[in-house]
């Protein structure tokens, strides 16, 4: 019985003597940098630039449906006639019309250029029939966002077929049978001349 125990207690030294002298386990490999980590040592010798931060407001939808709009649009344009009552227009005569009722200082101060232009619609490309149904368009939109002075620019008709005004005379009679419509008269040099026409119309308000 000693004997054996003898070399039980010499195999069991045995092991602690391995395990004493056996190499340490390697290091766990660290983890692999995140993409967060690889950003920021890409930038590390970054400088932030001195900005002001503008933030635009969110754009509200319209209040009017968008199809209603163009409906209205149209039959605006149907309403208008190419025919009007009126004189022969010269091609180089000035649009000039004044509401019935409305004072003459109107048109003066409108002629003057004396009231902010707040829309433009240019006509240049259109036919007859396309730039009327723009008209209509452009006006019914003026009247809902109750923009007051605006400028048309018709032309002067120089790529026409016989270069023609065929616009300006047009416009003419559309923008008379148009209820929302004070008065217009020929833009000043500055801002068209007779190649555009300023149109003063009624505010949301006014009946």
């Amino acid at each position: 019985m000693e004997g054996e125990a003898k070399e039980t207690l010499k195999r069991l030294r045995k092991k602690l003597a391995a395990i004493r002298h056996a190499p340490a386990p390697a290091p766990a490999p660290p983890p692999p940098p995140s993409d967060h980590d690889l950003f920021m040592q890409a930038v590390s010798g970054a400088r932030p630039i001195a900005y002001d931060r503008v933030v635009h407001p969110p754009r509200r939808p319209s209040p009017w449906p968008l199809q209603r709009w163009h409906d209205e649009a149209r039959v605006m344009a149907d309403a208008m006639s190419d025919f009007w009552p009126w004189d022969e227009l010269e091609s180089g005569e000035e649009l000039l019309y004044l509401r019935p009722g409305m004072k003459l200082d109107t048109l003066k101060r409108l002629r003057r250029g004396e009231w902010v232009v707040q829309a433009e619609l240019d006509l240049h490309g259109h036919t007859v029939d396309s730039g009327r149904l723009a008209v209509a368009e452009f006006l019914h939109r003026c009247r809902l966002y109750n923009q007051r002075c605006v400028r048309i620019v018709h032309g002067k008709g120089l790529g026409s077929r016989n270069k023609e005004p065929v616009l300006k005379l047009k416009l003419k009679n559309w923008l008379a049978q148009r209820d929302e419509v004070l008065a217009f008269a020929q833009a000043r040099s500055v801002d068209g001349g007779s190649g555009a026409v300023l149109a003063l119309l009624k505010g949301w308000r006014e009946r």
